[in-house]
């Protein structure tokens, strides 16, 4: 799946991300965060290869997803399975540090 461009505001429920199947990338942040934005050529080439569904939630004061993974700095990324959180990894500042999180998807898949 191709990696999403953009944060939505319309963020689902901790209920509705618990019951997806599969791998999921939760990625949480904003447009304007400069962490954020520096993340995204790191993160394009990673998403590239990878079946992956990924969530890009758009988070502040009062989201309640985020929140409900306290999350407290952007981006966090919160690789999950089935409901269940595998790793996360907070302000990436290299490409490595992503394969490794999304690497933990490759080796449980098979």
């Amino acid at each position: 799946m191709p990696m999403n461009d953009t944060y939505t505001i319309n963020a689902p429920s901790r209920a509705e991300v618990d019951a997806l199947d599969g791998f999921t990338l939760l990625e949480f942040g904003t447009a304007w965060c400069g962490h954020c934005r520096a993340a995204q050529p790191l993160l394009g080439p990673a998403m590239a290869e990878r079946d992956l569904r990924h969530l890009k939630i758009e988070d502040g004061p009062g989201r309640p997803l985020g929140r409900s993974f306290r999350v407290k700095l952007w981006p966090t990324l919160i690789l999950m399975r089935q409901g269940v959180e595998l790793a996360r990894l907070v302000r990436p500042t290299s490409s490595q540090a992503i394969e490794d999180l999304l690497r933990q998807a490759d080796d449980l898949s098979g």
